[in-house]
């Protein structure tokens, strides 16, 4: 299978390291061109890109670059694109600290309905729920009770297939998260988001909540808020993941 990878960043490049370490042909690009990835994709056994060519016989588009920033995609990029090729939305949209606000998300649409609304194709959502020292870290084998989990939602069940897969190759336990509309349970501080819940753990935290996607995006904002003071300015894994175990419900 041929991976494309959009973004070398935390969550980009570890995902890119760990499906070619599991044998796929990954292709790497960011906005920076072929020179700008070069170094990053000779080290993990990959292909060096641009935006232009990346796509070129993929089987799966992995987006992990800011919510705002995956407008300004080329078109060429999408041209290239075989009808077949499943694209995956990794992003998650914070318009207090990084990204320019966007008005259909802030107003209630789910970020991979925007996503999707943008790129002309249906997307799946995956590799979201994570810090990046989880999924860089702390993926497990299949038989182990304690492998964290994550959601992955979308609407083509075969492409959210093949998604869960590549979850799986990852060291992680996925989970159906149900269609495209429904996303916003694992957008930025929704139930169990960023919390290494295993995968009952993770059911758990869904089944018990009561969010609403208007309750998700103003939790958003209070746990931004409240996550330095949580912490007492401690940003260490354990520290985030405590608090976000309180806040994310």
């Amino acid at each position: 299978m041929n991976i494309a990878v959009i973004g070398i960043g935390q969550i980009g490049g570890t995902i890119a390291q760990k499906l070619a370490q599991a044998g796929y042909n990954v292709s790497v690009a960011n906005s920076k061109g072929v020179d700008g990835v070069r170094d990053f994709a000779d080290k993990i056994g990959a292909k060096a890109c641009d935006l232009d060519t990346v796509g070129v016989g993929a089987d799966v588009l992995i987006l992990s670059l800011p919510t705002p920033a995956i407008a300004d995609l080329p078109k060429s990029l999408w041209q290239g694109l075989s009808p077949d090729c499943v694209v995956v939305d990794t992003a998650n949209y914070y318009p207090e600290f990084r990204d320019k606000p966007i008005d259909e998300i802030d107003n209630g649409m789910a970020e991979s309905v925007w996503v999707s609304s943008v790129v002309g194709r249906d997307v799946v959502k995956a590799f979201n729920m994570l810090l990046a020292h989880s999924l860089a870290n702390l993926g497990k084998n299949p038989d182990r009770k304690d492998r964290l989990a994550m959601w992955v939602a979308g609407n083509d069940e075969p492409a959210k297939g093949r998604v869960m897969t590549l979850v799986e190759q990852c060291g992680f336990a996925p989970l159906d998260g149900g269609d495209l509309a429904g996303s916003w349970r694992q957008q930025p501080n929704s139930a169990g988001y960023c919390c290494d819940y295993t995968a009952h753990e993770l059911r758990q935290s869904r089944a018990n909540s009561t969010q609403t996607p208007t309750s998700v995006r103003q939790n958003r904002a209070y746990a931004i808020a409240e996550l330095p003071n949580m912490t007492e300015g401690d940003f260490s894994h354990e520290n985030v993941i405590r608090a976000n175990r309180i806040l994310n419900v």
